[in-house]
């Protein structure tokens, strides 16, 4: 049987982590400051990351949610106390866009109302509810376009009051801070009045914070720099770092009949044992203050740099906009200087690095950043010049 023709995208295989390293099979290591898409939030092989799992796949491994699973009440406990989420209820599932499609389905069901308020440049998941809602005509299909979701721009208050103001939406949802988007930042000014506007016009706010929150901007969820508490927060990605877990956080004040919401894999034992151990971690680590810390002196060193357009960015998740395409740039610090970051839109280099990341790692990526940018330029003027 073979393989659909969608991935890989480079020819490489990698086959060992550690830290903040990944290495291919000829021993060739690669800085990762892309971690996977943003999934590894406490670094590859992190020794008790290991120990947590094998100590619960020597116990059990699985069973349904048919019965009590205590690991489910002490990940609600601690990620509630990390967060400063601690009064919401927490559903566990498997990935962002499963997340996303339950945030959205609950917030229909409570309001019994059909649409929905998203924004340009989102992307909230690959499957049904998710992708309706994507702002990416390349990965909608026409069973996707039902015509229940209005995009608009961010920063732009009149339409959405005269969106909302129809009182027909369900649900406004926005990310934290917007990946595949291009690390765009809503300002706190849009979010504050995000909020006021869905209280004024009965209709739930959603935080995506599936790449944006655990501790990557410096605080747990993106949206609490602006002060604001959302109906349902959704996460993924950092919370298992790389074991399959998702999660919908949801506001008290809002109660999900039994049987609204369901899973058979979700909140599983090891998943469990991963999202605890990625807690402990982060805690006793004190990865959000690094993350904060490292963040403020990459995007430092950055800025000084000739040839960008713009760098935007929070804490460890920043993106750096050039004129034209980067996307041989990407692949030169990839295969001749061994860095590993993500792009969006072919201009955007993103930069996702483990909370773990230490100033010496950095410094080391702006070294060979700034040998590949200088190839870069002096190719890309002498070809278009």
């Amino acid at each position: 049987m073979n393989l659909l023709d969608v991935y890989p995208l480079f020819d490489l295989e990698l086959v060992k982590g550690k830290g903040a390293y990944i290495f291919d099979k000829a021993g060739k290591p690669y800085l990762d400051f892309y971690g996977g898409h943003g999934v590894i939030s406490i670094g590859h092989n992190h020794p008790h990351y290991i120990q947590k799992i094998n100590h619960q796949l020597s116990q059990l491994g699985f069973y349904s949610n048919s019965v009590h699973n205590q690991l489910q009440t002490d990940l609600a406990d601690q990620l509630g106390k990390v967060s400063n989420c601690e009064n919401y209820q927490l559903f566990l599932c498997n990935s962002g866009a499963e997340a996303n499609e339950n945030a959205l389905k609950l917030a229909s069901f409570l309001n019994q109302k059909s649409k929905v308020v998203a924004f340009k440049g989102s992307f909230h998941g690959r499957t049904s509810l998710a992708l309706a809602v994507t702002d990416n005509s390349a990965i909608s299909a026409p069973i996707h376009k039902n015509n229940t979701t209005t995009f608009l721009d961010f920063g732009d208050l009149s339409a959405l009051e005269k969106t909302l103001s129809k009182g027909n939406i369900s649900a406004v949802i926005i990310e934290g801070i917007q990946g595949v988007g291009g690390v765009q930042i809503p300002s706190k000014a849009f979010m504050q009045a995000l909020r006021y506007y869905t209280q004024k016009y009965n209709c739930l706010l959603i935080v995506d914070e599936i790449q944006s929150g655990y501790g990557r901007t410096g605080h747990f969820f993106a949206h609490q720099y602006a002060d604001v508490q959302p109906d349902i927060i959704t996460v993924a990605k950092g919370m298992g770092n790389g074991f399959p877990i998702a999660a919908m956080l949801v506001h008290p004040n809002l109660k999900a009949q039994k049987g609204m919401l369901g899973t058979t894999f979700g909140g599983n034992h090891l998943a469990c044992a991963a999202g605890l151990a990625v807690l402990d971690v982060i805690e006793q680590e004190q990865l959000i203050q690094n993350a904060n810390q490292q963040g403020a002196y990459l995007l430092e060193q950055l800025s000084s740099l000739e040839g960008i357009k713009e760098i935007r960015g929070k804490g460890l998740m920043i993106g750096i906009e050039f004129e034209q395409s980067i996307v041989d740039l990407r692949q030169q610090l990839l295969f001749d200087y061994g860095i590993f970051t993500g792009i969006s839109k072919k201009t955007i280099l993103r930069l996702l690095p483990p909370l773990t990341i230490s100033k010496n790692e950095i410094d080391l990526f702006l070294t060979q950043f700034k040998q590949a940018l200088q190839e870069f330029t002096k190719t890309y003027y002498k070809t278009n010049c």
